[in-house]
């Protein structure tokens, strides 16, 4: 019996080799090719593709007519602000996480919202249609309207989709999916790199919303060909820890609204439920104000967040730690110095520790004058005063700079009852915020001298050491 032939597939770019190399030739990733067995030729392939491209004649863009698309809500609030006010006719939302972090019962929480409106089809290949009906019967999903099909071959569930014609069909998971025109397992590069291209026609053919379940890697990248991410319109990711009761579901790609939005979720006996303030799991409950402690005004895609940023200076031994969870740690290294060099506080023999609470990821500049002042608080051992908030991004030369959309962020603290800001000057509004004391700083030493001065005012005398 002959052997197979072999070839290497990139799993960044899809690219091949003949042999193994340690880095691909098309996208020069380091050992990204994997050995898959080599495809024939499919029969009828190129007239299966030209069937479903719809070919257009040529237009000026002037005259092409441009209106908004059409959206149905999924009846989760926080998920549809992920997507932009809900899903697409057409559209191909692709959703990654971690293995138990609540993907399935996300969406079949959405397939049941809007089985009451349209039909609704719900493919498993991971569970039996029996174990899926027992996780709906957990949540209390009455699934009157919900069609279920426990199907992992590509071919059937095309057909399929052809004899329900629904209008909006969730694919759990993409990894799981096999052609019978490719020989290689289920997913290997080719397999889920096909059978998504395959489904994303489908869609466009069809005007079908397909949502599509990818599994993660270790590094928490999805998991497939990079080209996969390309394929779709939207790229969700779950995030969160399994230990805590609290999800984030964040938009990376969007061709039908802003990137970088977040829908925040608490998980419950009853499935996952919004969360209408999620500045509140962000900011701890202290009873009094205590040092190391500065809550920062962020801003997800369009929604500003309150998140406290936790700092503990520590005396360290001849190699002081720099550690950050939530922070950018490279960038922590760089706004020590410049504390050290234009504030004249220096912690170059000090173990430093910077915490987002709440388990959020910053990584917009705006959080550098909050981590300043949480850092030079804990290493005065002095707290910050009650009610107080800062933002703005500081320079290697000590200036402050403005944050985007400050009045916004503003306003949010003053509705969750904060009193005290100190924001870049250039963000100070030219009308007054009612029941918010505003400070505006040009540099970095400004704003450490006023928030000594607003702690000997507020915080009372040091503690006792």
């Amino acid at each position: 019996m002959s052997r197979a032939k072999t070839i290497y597939t990139c799993s960044e770019c899809g690219g091949t080799s003949a042999k193994w190399l340690g880095k691909c030739p098309s996208c020069n990733a380091w050992n990204t090719l994997e050995e898959t067995v080599a495809e024939p030729a499919a029969s009828g392939a190129k007239n299966r593709y030209q069937a479903l491209a719809r070919t257009q004649p040529v237009a000026t863009l002037a005259d092409i007519e441009a209106a908004d698309v059409a959206r149905t809500p999924t009846g989760l609030e926080e998920l549809d602000r992920v997507l932009g006010g809900g899903v697409v006719e057409g559209g191909v939302v692709l959703i990654g996480g971690d293995p138990g972090i609540g993907k399935s019962t996300l969406l079949l929480q959405a397939a049941e919202a809007l089985s009451m409106q349209m039909k609704v089809l719900y493919v498993t290949g991971e569970e039996s249609g029996a174990q899926v009906a027992l996780r709906a019967r957990r949540l209390g999903l009455g699934g009157t309207q919900l069609r279920v099909l426990a199907e992992i071959g590509l071919e059937r569930i095309q057909a399929t989709l052809t004899a329900e014609a629904p209008d909006f069909c969730v694919i759990d998971s993409i990894q799981t999916l096999y052609s019978e025109q490719l020989s290689s397992a289920p997913g290997s590069v080719a397999q889920v790199r096909e059978c998504a291209a395959q489904l994303t026609r489908t869609a466009k053919a069809s005007g079908c919303t397909i949502v599509l379940v990818g599994h993660v890697t270790k590094e928490g990248a999805l998991a497939g060909p990079r080209v996969l991410e390309h394929i779709v319109d939207t790229v969700l990711y779950f995030e969160g820890d399994t230990h805590s009761s609290f999800r984030l579901v964040r938009a990376i790609k969007n061709r039908f609204g802003a990137v970088n939005e977040i829908g925040v979720f608490a998980m419950t006996e009853r499935g996952l439920k919004g969360v209408t303030n999620p500045s509140a799991i962000f900011l701890s409950t202290h009873g009094a104000p205590v040092p190391g402690s500065c809550v920062l005004v962020t801003l997800e895609g369009t929604r500003p967040m309150l998140v406290e940023i936790q700092a503990l200076v520590d005396s360290g031994g001849p190699s002081p730690r720099r550690l950050s969870v939530g922070l950018d740690r490279d960038r922590l290294a760089m706004l020590l110095a410049v504390l050290h060099r234009h504030a004249g506080v220096a912690c170059f023999d000090q173990d430093v520790f910077v915490n987002a609470v709440g388990g959020v990821r910053i990584s917009e500049p705006a959080a550098d004058l909050a981590v300043l002042l949480a850092i030079q608080s804990s290493l005065r051992g002095r707290p910050l005063p009650r009610g107080f908030v800062a933002f703005g991004e500081v320079g290697l030369a000590g200036e402050v700079r403005p944050a985007p959309r400050g009045q916004e962020r503003l306003r949010e603290a003053a509705k969750l009852g904060f009193s005290v800001a100190v924001v870049p000057k250039a963000n100070l509004p030219k009308k007054p915020i009612e029941g918010l004391e505003l400070h505006g700083v040009e540099r970095i030493e400004q704003a450490i001298d006023l928030v000594r001065a607003l702690g000997d005012g507020h915080a009372g005398p040091p503690p006792a050491r």
